[in-house]
């Protein structure tokens, strides 16, 4: 280092250790404990649902770990033979659909990512393009209301009401066929077999039990016409297909019901089950029958319990908490509905929605301790599309699943920010979670990983607060590190457009914190998440563009009014200003755009006669320094 990057890091060294010290107080203290509640971070965590529209490079720097291909409601009578499928939102038409091909494709590329397909449960699959209602000759393929009418057979469109049923509906003979479960498990067969097409059965472990059977008399309602199978029936067949699958590939994971949201979590249709004059809302009904079943055979028929979730928030505040609906008895859910009818009647005071904790407190009650069938969320949104809301939520959602050894995740919905997210976590957490608490755990929360050696860790610190950056203090325990820089990477502000374009082409902005006596605090940007990576190994070697490249210059030193901030670095973009008083209390923030040009202005006239210090943070740069105030 030359003597100026000595001098800057003297003074920032200075900085850090007087934060450390405890001086002053902080917004929110959190306590990380490395042997405590450690399990495995399941890679499927990091997934999402049906495309491959971007360069492979794309997916594998963005650390794409998870897939589901199997398209939602267009899986349910899709014909693996035929390669087809029937569209229930598009008049049930029947278009080609190849899942060999897809599968073909990812194998060939994306070798150790898992791909998650379907078992076809409803009965009948798509036999024929030949039927379809000719769309483009009735208003050239535009939307409108009747896209869901049954017109595919010969159906008659009802122009009248098209919200409503088809003058004539299309007949499924005509485009449809029987399809029992010997059929849709010969699938396994066709793709694993000796005659088989070649794929590793050990990349597709992962199969639905259809796509969201619980509404199927509206998705489906053409093969479904006198109405949704009784719960009992769906379990027959369930069990049918399942069992099946398992003589064939015994390693698969059956992931089931895949129910659609909150209301079908606890309701079957308007079916009420009672068994023994005891009632049993759908997803414990679900669960207890397969636990039967499981005893009488010996065979493990469930593996996965699969939700979808659409969830409710009135505001971006409640959307913000969303990710608390799975496991935190405490909290008020606003979208609370079906979970009134848990009890059988309709309770109002049930307004905790817990669903994570309430399913595994039913596995263990049906099948004991220690069983082995985990939980997943094949469908999901975030919610709000803002960049930066998407992203928190998101964050919030894969360090909550990691917390409680959650499958794997797959949103439906995917906006701007969330490949940051996906990158962010599957690139730099560990293997192992490991415990964290806060001290305001609503609005800022820890998730905090190690490596197998418990030699690394990383710290992902989330603000879900929308307005103020909050001052965090980090304290380690079981976790022994040398005093010194450790790197930081913050992602928050994010534009409208999309800023991920690579590993190393993203919108993370780099810049360090000190670590003394296994403690650091750190200044955490509001609507932003904070990734600090440690190592026991020693200190992380800093990128020397934080400090050694960006000289600041700060005239006239002792200020009065106004100091003048001239910047070495050329690189225009967002910067944030931070003074320090001696105590290392931060006592300002400004927050401007830097042209790489134009020096900086910052108002002094209110800060007494003394020493302060000064950092200045860019996306590429970081730097300290000192001044005087003169009155």
């Amino acid at each position: 280092m030359n003597t100026i990057t000595k001098k800057v890091f003297y003074i920032y060294s200075i900085l850090c250790l007087i934060l450390a010290s405890g001086v002053s107080a902080q917004d929110v203290t959190i306590s990380v404990y490395a042997n405590q509640d450690k399990k495995a971070v399941s890679p499927n965590l990091y997934g999402r649902n049906n495309s491959f529209d971007k360069s492979v490079q794309f997916y594998n720097d963005a650390g794409l770990r998870f897939a589901r291909m199997n398209g939602g409601n267009n899986a349910t009578k899709y014909n693996w033979r035929k390669k087809i499928s029937s569209h229930p939102d598009w008049y049930n038409n029947v278009y080609k659909n190849n899942w060999d091909e897809t599968s073909e494709y990812i194998a060939k590329n994306y070798p150790e990512m898992q791909v998650m397909w379907a078992f076809q449960l409803i009965g009948r699959v798509a036999s024929s393009t030949e039927y379809n209602f000719n769309d483009w000759e009735y208003n050239s393929s535009q939307w409108w209301q009747g896209v869901g009418q049954n017109l595919a057979g010969d159906g008659v469109p009802n122009e009248d009401n098209p919200g409503g049923k088809a003058l004539v509906e299309g007949d499924i003979d005509l485009y449809t066929e029987v399809w029992p479960a010997d059929s849709t498990v010969a699938i396994l067969d066709h793709w694993f077999g000796e005659d088989g097409i070649g794929l590793d059965k050990n990349q597709f472990l992962y199969w639905n039990m259809d796509n969201e059977a619980d509404v199927w008399n509206g998705t489906h309602d053409d093969v479904m016409s006198d109405g949704l199978l009784p719960a009992s029936e769906f379990m027959d067949n369930f069990i049918e297909v399942a069992k099946k699958a398992k003589a064939k590939f015994p390693e698969i994971k059956i992931c089931g019901p895949v129910t659609t949201s909150e209301w079908q979590w606890y309701k079957w249709g308007e079916e009420s089950i009672w068994i023994n004059g005891e009632y049993y809302c759908w997803l414990e009904y679900f669960i207890k029958r397969l636990a039967d079943e499981e005893s009488a055979t010996g065979i493990r028929l469930i593996d996965v319990i699969d939700l979808h979730n659409y969830p409710y928030a009135p505001t971006n505040a409640d959307a913000l908490q969303n990710h608390r609906m799975y496991y935190d008895k405490t909290y008020t859910y606003p979208g609370a509905n079906g979970v009134k009818t848990i009890n059988g009647g309709w309770d109002n005071s049930q307004t905790k929605e817990y669903i994570f904790q309430r399913i595994e407190d039913w596995l263990t009650e049906y099948f004991g301790e220690n069983h082995g069938i985990t939980l997943g969320l094949s469908e999901w949104s975030p919610g709000p599309d803002e960049p930066n809301l998407a992203n928190v939520i998101y964050a919030s959602h894969l360090g909550t699943f990691a917390n409680h050894g959650v499958e794997y995740l797959t949103p439906w919905n995917w906006f701007t920010g969330m490949w940051e997210t996906l990158h962010l976590f599957s690139r730099y957490a560990q293997e192992f979670n490991v415990k964290s608490t806060s001290t305001d755990e609503n609005m800022v929360s820890a998730y905090t990983t190690v490596n197998e050696s418990a030699d690394s860790m990383t710290v992902i610190i989330v603000n879900r607060n929308q307005n103020s950056q909050k001052e965090v203090e980090v304290q380690l325990n079981d976790f022994t590190l040398s005093d010194g820089w450790y790197k930081v990477l913050k992602l928050g502000s994010l534009p409208s457009t999309e800023t991920f374009k690579s590993h190393s082409n993203n919108a993370l902005v780099e810049s360090a914190v000190m670590v003394n006596s296994n403690s650091f605090t750190l200044n955490v940007p509001a609507l932003s998440v904070s990734t600090v990576i440690l190592s026991t190994n020693g200190s992380v070697k800093i990128n020397e563009n934080i400090i050694a490249k960006n000289k600041i210059n700060i005239y006239p030193n002792p200020a009065n009014e106004k100091i003048s901030i001239r910047l070495n670095a050329e690189v225009p973009g967002e910067i944030a200003i931070c003074v320090y008083d001696q105590s290392g209390r931060i006592i300002r923030t400004q927050y401007q755009f830097y042209d790489g040009i134009t020096p900086i202005l910052t108002d002094t006239s209110e800060l007494q006669a003394g020493y302060y210090v000064i950092s200045v943070k860019s996306s590429a740069n970081f730097a300290v320094t000192n001044f005087a105030v003169v009155k």
